[in-house]
């Protein structure tokens, strides 16, 4: 019965996939059926309810969080302070390392940010534009893009990914940060190298899109919008504990909002539930989103997906796979089954978020040590997903800069960051045998 319920929601994920639905359908429709299938097991209504509740109690910290990201990615954009960054960072953009530079200012946008969304839509939306207009293909553009923006979407530590591995795993943001630059100097070093080679044989030609002129019929650009960036950067070098770091950024934000760029109060105070929005197409295209409102998703899906796991745990019902998957980590090694699975869950789940918690669940007991077990889910669960195509993690990125899907095959840095680990990994356990 336990292989039949998780088959019967892996359908539930490919039917909203092939109809183009919403993934919390198939969520709410997979709470039901291990509901039914707890029920089936002989515990009680209000048995079942204690233990959803329980699996989402894990999340709360990270539910919170939300909200303070969703009020920073709003200020930030209201205050000029994503305009900003954009304008002085594609300063730096010079035709002949045109694709390399594309990737590491999208590494530099979503440090910043902790977004792979917004940094498609901001700083990716720019470098295709920029690439197009250059003659550079879409293709490789898009592929440096990819690779940027989930650089930050991974390690930032504003990431509400980077989060919630720590919330799953009881780990740090920051001591997970240290871990995960270790494991991917090699891949970047290599990307940049890659990247850098593309850009020699594919140097294009054409006028560059002037980004300022744009930005300067919305916003007052110039130094002072760069203040909350700087905030959360000094703070974050300081271990300020990230909510508290936000909040510091936030109201520096909004007091740009209110002093600088010249938004009434209210309009600033109401841009934080329901996001920033000017009016201008070209500028808005880019720039409107963030608040509280946009993060309302993402937190369905957490805290369905938690309960699930609450469920999980009293029921059993995932014991046999995991039982199996130890089993089969002792033959080969630990990382080579998180990744698999990571690679399973990502195909079926169509969520970054659902394949992280659900790769966490069948994972937790082969690796113990609870930080390298994070830094593992970031080096599988975080990324993979955003190399599936019909996953939202992929498909969403890419429809935003309008890059074709190929591009996957561009993004050096996310195949290179498992394969790398996936590679070090071995040999120590080679060494160790």
């Amino acid at each position: 019965m336990d292989l039949i319920v998780l088959l019967l929601f892996t359908a539930f994920l490919i039917v909203c996939l092939l109809l183009g639905i919403s993934i919390l359908w198939a969520l709410a429709a997979g709470y039901f059926l291990f509901a039914f299938y707890a029920l089936k097991k002989g515990f009680s209504i209000k048995e079942v309810g204690k233990m959803s509740w329980d699996g989402i109690v894990t999340v709360k910290n990270i539910l919170l969080t939300f909200i303070f990201i969703g009020m920073l990615t709003a200020s930030w954009r209201a205050s000029g302070t994503i305009a900003s960054v954009v304008c002085y960072s594609v300063r730096l953009i010079t035709p002949s390392v045109f694709v390399l530079m594309a990737f590491l200012l999208c590494c530099l946008i979503s440090f910043l940010m902790g977004s792979s969304f917004a940094s498609a839509a901001t700083m990716g939306s720019v470098c295709m534009t920029i690439g197009l207009a250059m003659n550079v293909s879409p293709m490789l553009t898009g592929g440096a893009i990819l690779s940027g923006i989930y650089f930050g979407d991974r390690c930032s530590p504003v990431s509400t990914s980077a989060l919630l591995t720590a919330e799953l795993t009881h780990t740090t943001v920051f001591d997970n940060i240290k871990g995960m630059v270790k494991t991917a100097l090699i891949p970047f070093i290599l990307s940049c190298v890659f990247y850098l080679v593309l850009s020699l044989r594919s140097s294009g030609s054409g006028e560059m899109t002037d980004v300022n002129a744009l930005f300067s019929q919305v916003f007052h650009l110039g130094l002072l919008p760069l203040i909350p960036a700087i905030i959360i950067l000094i703070l974050s070098l300081c271990r300020v504990p990230v909510r508290r770091t936000m909040f510091f950024s936030i109201l520096a934000a909004v007091a740009l909002c209110i002093f600088y760029q010249g938004l009434p109060v209210i309009q600033t105070l109401l841009l934080l539930i329901t996001g920033y929005s000017f009016g201008v197409p070209e500028v808005d295209s880019m720039m409107s989103g963030g608040g509280i409102v946009s993060m309302i998703n993402v937190s369905a899906i957490v805290c369905l997906s938690s309960s699930f796991s609450g469920i999980f745990q009293k029921t059993g019902l995932l014991n046999g796979l995991k039982a199996d998957l130890q089993r089969l980590s002792e033959k080969i090694c630990p990382f080579a089954v998180i990744l698999l699975t990571s690679i399973v869950t990502s195909l079926v789940s169509c969520s970054q978020t659902l394949a992280t918690i659900l790769t966490q669940r069948l994972c937790e007991n082969i690796q113990p040590d609870h930080e390298k077990f994070a830094i593992d889910l970031e080096n599988t669960a975080i990324i993979v997903p955003a190399l599936v195509p019909w996953c939202i993690a992929c498909a969403v990125p890419l429809a935003t800069v309008n890059a074709p899907t190929v591009s996957i095959l561009f993004a050096v840095y996310l195949i290179l960051l498992p394969l790398w680990q996936l590679l070090v990994d071995f040999s120590r356990q080679r060494k160790s045998a």
